[in-house]
């Protein structure tokens, strides 16, 4: 499916979702995300040293949901708010850098975990998800 019309973007981003992230292939690929993130830096690693990925994997999950759901009015759910005041300067301190490792070690999972990954499909996730990334980085400073 080629890009077409504004919004597409979405429908082939919520199949790609639904592909990787099934009841049956959504623990592995989440596992898959976070062996890829924490190797892509030292710093990632650093900041996950006493997390606990169970409770982050889930937590992971339901923000993707939120952020594939933000719309053009900008209503940004209570969940994401807290996420980015929880990643701040103040509290955290996620610099705004460390998103394009996240975002590349997505990137690399949706690859090799969706079947009809294609660039299009790559694309489509990278601007769902740009919202909330963008969200994220501008309140770093908050």
């Amino acid at each position: 499916m080629r890009l077409q019309r504004t919004g597409d973007y979405k429908i082939i981003f919520t199949a790609s979702y639904a592909r990787v992230c099934s009841e049956s292939t959504r623990e592995r690929f989440f596992d898959v995300f976070y062996e890829k993130f924490l190797a892509s830096s030292p710093i990632v690693a650093d900041k996950f040293k006493h997390t606990d990925l169970q409770r982050q994997k889930r937590m992971l999950q339901k923000s993707l949901v939120h952020v594939m759901n933000l719309d053009n009015n900008l209503r940004v759910p209570e969940e994401l708010s807290y996420v980015a005041e929880l990643h701040s300067r103040s509290q955290r301190d996620i610099k705004p850098f460390l998103y394009d490792f996240w975002i590349d070690s997505l990137i690399a999972t949706v690859r090799e975990h969706d079947p009809d990954y294609s660039k299009d499909v790559e694309l489509a996730w990278r601007l769902t998800l740009a919202v909330g990334i963008a969200y994220m980085k501008f309140h770093y400073d908050t």
